[in-house]
Formats: structure tokens, C-alpha cells, sequence
């Protein structure tokens, strides 16, 4: 399931809770049940905003980062003739393809 965060407009708090895609947290009562934690002094019907933040995304950069995440990397060098330059030891670095 997706983090989500939101920001409640009474104490300026900013919350992550993991729930489906289709459920709606409107309140600061059920923000707080979601992530487990006590309404505490903010009144329970406080409005909550559901704020959009940036994916993170994880793309290997390196041969190295490819080769240490269990991917294979295939380059071209000419017609028909690709070097694994993630190879394993014992692993052929040429492939011939026609």
C-alpha cells in the first residue's frame, strides 16, 4: 500500500499513514487511529490535507549499482555483438546475436 502524508489545519502537524487508495481521511481523529498515535489537545474534527510529495524513485547509475542489484547490463558494440559489463566471474562478457 502507498504512503500517504497529510498536514492538519489546526496544529500544523504532518502525519505519513499507509492505507488504501480508496480510503478518505478528512479529520484529525481519523488521521491520528490510522497512524496510531493519541488525538492529544487538537480537536478531533479538525480538517486534514492530503499533501503531494515527490515519488521516490531508486535508478542504478553505475555498472557497479547494476552488477550489486542482481541486473544485467548489455551494451552494443557492434552489429550483433552486445558486452555484459555487469558479467559475473565465469560468466562470458561477449554475446554474439545475428
Amino acid at each position: 500500500m502507498p504512503i500517504y502524508v497529510y498536514r492538519c489545519s489546526e496544529n500544523n502537524q504532518v502525519i505519513e499513514v499507509i492505507h488504501g487508495i480508496n480510503a478518505t481521511v478528512e479529520t484529525w481523529e481519523e488521521l491520528c487511529k490510522l497512524a496510531g498515535i493519541p488525538v492529544g489537545e487538537t480537536a478531533s474534527q479538525a480538517a486534514v490535507q492530503k499533501l503531494i510529495t515527490p515519488v521516490g524513485v531508486a535508478i542504478p547509475t553505475s555498472d557497479s549499482e547494476y552488477k550489486s542489484a542482481g541486473l544485467t547490463k548489455l551494451v552494443k558494440r557492434e552489429t550483433g555483438v552486445y558486452e555484459n559489463v555487469t558479467a559475473k566471474e565465469g560468466e562470458s562478457r561477449f554475446i554474439h546475436r545475428s
